[in-house]
C-alpha cells in the first residue's frame, strides 16, 4: 500500500511539472515574439532582424520626424475619438433599453446586436463596402468612422449591460421617493453607478478602433490612411526597424487602454448624492 501511495505521489508531481511546463511553453509561444519585437525596436542595426548592434533610440526619433506617420497618427486619433464618442453614447442607450424594457422584436434585436462580435471581420468589411458603394458614398474618414461605430456599439453595449446586471434598482426607487424626477434620478443615481462600465466600454472601443485593419482597409479612401494601414504599406517594402518601433508604440498604447478598461470594469460602487 505504501508503494502504491508513493507511486501515485510521484505521478502527481510529474503531472504538475508537465502542466507547468506546458503552461510556460504556451506563454512563451504567445508572448516571446512580442518581447523580441520590442527589444529589436531599440537595436542600432539598420535591419529589423539583424544582429544586435547596440542600444539606440534612433528609430523612434525617425518615426516622429516622418510626416506620413504623423498624418496616419492624426487620422487614427480622429477616427478612434469620433467613433468612440458616438458608439459610447448609442451603446449605453442600447444597453439601458435592452436591460430595462421589453418590446416586440427584442430577441431578434439582441441577436443582431451580437452579430458584429461573432462574424468575421472580412465579412463585415465587405458588407460595409457594399453599403457605401450602393449609397454612392465617397470613401474617406467619414466612412471609416461609420464603420467603426457599427461594430463598436456592440462591444460598448455588452460591457455596459454587464454593469447593469448587478445594478440595484431600489436605489432609483429611493431617489424617486425623495421626489427626484426621471432625469434627476438618471443623472445623480444611475449614471454615476454605471459610469465604470461606460468608461470601460469606451476604452475598449477606442482600443479596437486604433487597432482595426481589415474593416478600415475596405472602407478607406485617398488621404484617410491610418496607422495600421501605414504599417501594412511599410511592410510590403520590407520590414525595417521603424516598423518595430511603431508596432511597439501601438502595442504599449493598446495594452495600457485594455488594462485601464479592465480596472474600470472592476471598479466598485460610487457614492450617490441624491440631493
Amino acid at each position: 500500500m505504501e508503494a502504491i501511495a508513493v507511486g501515485k505521489g510521484q505521478r502527481g508531481r510529474w503531472l504538475r511539472r508537465l502542466l507547468t511546463a506546458h503552461g510556460v511553453a504556451g506563454y512563451l509561444f504567445l508572448y516571446l515574439p512580442i518581447v523580441i519585437l520590442v527589444i529589436y525596436s531599440f537595436n542600432a542595426s539598420r535591419y529589423a532582424s539583424g544582429a544586435w548592434r547596440g542600444f539606440s533610440l534612433q528609430w523612434y526619433a525617425s518615426l516622429f520626424a516622418d510626416e506620413a506617420i504623423g498624418s496616419a497618427l492624426k487620422n487614427t486619433l480622429v477616427v478612434a475619438g469620433a467613433s468612440t464618442l458616438i458608439s459610447t453614447v448609442f451603446g449605453t442607450m442600447v444597453a439601458l433599453a435592452m436591460e430595462r424594457y421589453s418590446f416586440r422584436g427584442k430577441l431578434a434585436f439582441d441577436a443582431l446586436l451580437y452579430l458584429p462580435i461573432i462574424i468575421p471581420d472580412i465579412a463585415m468589411a465587405v458588407m460595409l463596402l457594399l453599403f457605401f458603394v450602393l449609397g454612392h458614398a465617397q470613401l474617406g474618414l467619414v466612412t471609416i468612422i461609420i464603420s467603426h461605430v457599427a461594430f463598436n456599439i456592440s462591444f460598448v453595449s455588452v460591457v455596459v449591460r454587464a454593469r447593469l446586471a448587478f445594478f440595484d434598482i431600489t436605489l432609483e426607487e429611493a431617489a424617486q421617493d425623495l421626489y427626484a424626477n426621471e432625469w434627476q434620478t438618471f443623472r445623480r443615481v444611475t449614471l454615476p453607478l454605471i459610469m465604470p462600465g461606460i468608461l470601460g466600454g469606451a476604452l475598449l472601443a477606442f482600443t479596437l478602433s486604433i487597432d482595426d485593419f481589415v474593416i478600415t482597409f475596405f472602407t478607406s479612401g485617398p488621404g484617410s490612411t491610418t496607422l495600421p494601414l501605414r504599417i501594412y504599406s511599410m511592410v510590403k517594402l520590407g520590414v525595417t526597424p521603424e516598423i518595430n518601433a511603431l508596432s511597439s508604440i501601438m502595442l504599449l498604447a493598446s495594452m495600457g487602454l485594455v488594462m485601464l478598461s479592465l480596472l474600470l470594469r472592476k471598479g466598485g460602487g460610487q457614492r450617490v448624492d441624491i440631493v
